[in-house]
């Protein structure tokens, strides 16, 4: 009851005129920068940072939290219309939103996209307002064993779970693991595959490779295919939106289980990037559309874009209640809290209880106008198909290259990204999975650095993998779900043999 006290007073600070207008103002600009290849979030909050300081705490940070939602909702908006994240969180995104609007059901699929994402992260709110001093104790729990079993179940289930074939979806998940080597090692400081150059010591930065083997690669695919949009004719209006709406709800039980995912991924350091692509994962495995995801699935965009809201709102729990940021963005607003004389931790929602629960009501009203915000603007992102390909492809171009050259303010940075391009085209053409491929970037030095620290803990021993209760439970879902097939296959033969029929055919069962 008096958790709920408090939110009603905060909802009385969001509600502020002042407040109200920074929250519209930070939702446009989030989508901007959500739109913007290899801008991301925690760019744009932090570019963004210095023209809070002259706010009240409580505005700034509504301020710096809603261009965090419109980041989150833009990412989708290039993902369907060209085939290119705006957002790391949003690769998983283009797998079937491109088809849809390639097959001119862009409205659907954005209207899909944008609903999806705010049940995601309404959830994710409504989780934060009531069990925030549990889940905060909880992630307190995780150390590097935990980080590396989440990480470890992220990749086995993209393994054992995905409908590609396990050969292909290895082998780009090892080049993957290969180019998140390169740069300098984090635990001995040694130099790992730079060749001399200096511009690698920091590696491959995510966004360059993303923007490189998804942009590049679809716009030389493109012209191979003769410079032309498939999905032109889109046409997008009320009537889409509400039909979009009523077909949603066929899909209840993929939003909840993705919202779980992401939420859970979002307390824990794995992030909205992994929550995305295990939910995409195991909604394509257990969905009885499975065998359509891929090739414009409405529900292979609910499911990642549901999961990556959740993750990105629960990510600021743990930085609220202990401090310790779920996301590089909000590691941002950490710095931004600390600039403003407010310490996170537990201490501040005893001492700065306005703030506090002040920025939680800005979250559900933050999501709500981000909704129609993005609602409305449909019929100017569809719009965007029917400009000819041969006026779209040197702006995407255009845009690719001023996104990876403002990462790190490099024309190397533009080099790899064409480079990217070539490679993304080639595994296209050899029908080579790419989102094992940019999993493993985004985690391998994630996932290595967390292994290497466990090991260095337990003097080498592997055991210490299955030490406690919640790293040996994580570790057996994360082999359990790499071996699904053979384990699914075997049930089907003792079930057989049980009951006397022949075990139906099918790729499962082979």
């Amino acid at each position: 009851m008096e958790e709920l006290t408090n939110l009603f007073h905060g909802f009385a600070v969001a509600l502020m005129p002042f407040n109200i207008l920074v929250m519209v103002i930070g939702i446009v600009l989030g989508v901007i920068i959500g739109v913007l290849p290899g801008l991301g979030g925690a760019n744009g909050v932090a570019i963004l940072l210095p023209l809070t300081f002259s706010m009240p705490p409580t505005s700034a940070i509504i301020m710096l939290s809603c261009i965090y939602w419109g980041a989150l909702f833009g990412g989708a908006i290039t993902s369907i219309l060209f085939n290119i994240p705006g957002e790391p969180w949003s690769v998983a995104t283009t797998f079937d939103g491109y088809p849809m609007a390639q097959q001119g059901k862009a409205g659907e699929a954005l209207t899909a996209a944008f609903t999806s994402s705010f049940v995601g992260a309404l959830f994710a709110i409504i989780m934060i307002t009531l069990v925030a001093p549990l889940v905060a104790r909880f992630a307190l729990e995780f150390g590097p064993p935990e980080k590396f079993a989440v990480y470890f179940l992220a990749f086995c289930s993209f393994i054992g779970l995905s409908k590609e074939p396990a050969f292909k979806t290895v082998a780009a998940m090892m080049l993957g693991f290969a180019l998140a080597a390169v740069g300098l090692d984090s635990m001995t400081g040694q130099l790992r595959l730079t060749f001399g150059f200096t511009e690698m010591l920091n590696g491959f930065d995510f966004l360059i490779a993303v923007i490189g083997l998804f942009g590049i690669g679809e716009i030389l695919l493109t012209m191979e295919d003769g410079l032309s949009f498939r999905g032109s004719k889109a046409k997008i209006n009320l009537r889409v939106v509400l039909q979009t709406w009523k077909e949603l709800p066929r899909y209840w039980m993929t939003s909840l289980r993705s919202s779980m995912i992401g939420c859970w991924m979002g307390i824990t350091p794995a992030g909205a990037t992994p929550a995305s692509f295990m939910s995409y994962g195991i909604a394509k495995r257990v969905s009885k559309n499975g065998k359509n995801f891929g090739h414009g699935e409405i529900e292979g965009v609910i499911a990642p874009e549901t999961a990556a809201h959740a993750a990105g709102t629960a990510a600021l729990l743990p930085m609220l209640s202990l401090g310790v940021p779920g996301s590089p963005t909000a590691a941002v607003l950490l710095g931004g809290l600390l600039i403003w004389g407010l310490q996170p931790g537990p201490m501040l929602f005893v001492e700065q209880k306005e703030f506090v629960w002040g920025l939680i009501a800005s979250m559900y009203l933050g999501n709500i106008v981000g909704l129609l915000i993005v609602l409305t603007c449909v019929p100017l992102f569809a719009a965007i198909l029917r400009i000819p390909f041969s006026i779209v492809a040197p702006l995407i171009l255009v845009l690719c290259a001023i996104g990876a050259y403002s990462v790190h303010n490099s024309t190397f940075d533009v080099m790899l990204m064409m480079v990217f391009g070539v490679i993304g085209y080639l595994l296209k053409k050899c029908n080579y999975p790419l989102a094992p491929l940019v999993l493993a970037i985004v985690l391998g030095d994630k996932a290595e650095e967390a292994f290497r620290q466990s090991l260095l803990a337990s003097q080498g021993a592997l055991g210490v993998f299955f030490s406690n209760g919640l790293v040996a439970t994580i570790m057996t879902l994360g082999l359990i779900a790499l071996f699904w097939s053979p384990i699914n296959a075997g049930y089907a033969r003792l079930r057989s043999a049980a009951t006397g029929r022949p075990r139906p055919a099918g790729p499962d069962y082979e």
